[in-house]
């Protein structure tokens, strides 16, 4: 199911198909220093992923992280999206792109759409986002779109110190 498109890009639902895409993301170094290893190693791993991450939270909250495709040829290229996170009282922005596709602003662009989704669709007055502490892209990222630096937090079941930014109401940038 599309959930949104943007000039270039198309944001939809994960599908158990895009087990192969997965496997290669979560799998990046980038994923794996920033993220962590989710334990995901082959394609069976990756579709028991879908199921139990994104399709589990749309089915719970009505959203989830979404698949970033480039409209024009329908590349994967990353995900982004909305999350329920357990530790975590607000809905938080996720992202996470293959290295081949950074620099070029799809970040940017679906995560500023993902923020419209979560208030315009999903009436959500508060957004925040959690990243590593030395996670310097995702941090500017993250300012981009408007959240702030409000504290750090601890994720239960996590020994990792992260940063936690904040948006509330009209503070959202363009």
């Amino acid at each position: 199911m599309i959930v949104l498109t943007t000039e270039r890009l198309t944001l939809r639902w994960f599908t158990i198909d895009d087990a192969p895409f997965i496997l290669s993301l979560v799998n990046d170094p980038d994923w794996l220093r920033f993220i962590g290893d989710t334990g995901v190693k082959n394609l069976a791993d990756a579709v028991n992923y879908i199921r139990s991450k994104p399709i589990a939270m749309y089915e719970g909250a009505g959203f989830g992280l979404y698949l970033v495709l480039r409209r024009s040829d329908q590349i994967p290229l990353g995900m982004c999206g909305l999350i329920k996170r357990d530790g975590l009282d607000d809905v938080d922005i996720g992202f996470a792109f293959l290295p081949a596709f950074s620099g070029m602003g799809y970040a940017i662009e679906a995560a500023r759409a993902t923020m419209d989704l979560g208030r315009n669709q999903f009436g959500l007055t508060r957004i925040v986002g959690i990243t590593s502490q030395d996670n310097v892209r995702s941090i500017k990222l993250l300012e981009k779109i408007g959240l702030r630096y409000e504290r750090d937090v601890q994720l239960p079941m996590s020994e990792e110190v992260l940063k936690l930014f904040g948006w509330r109401g009209r503070e959202m940038q363009r």
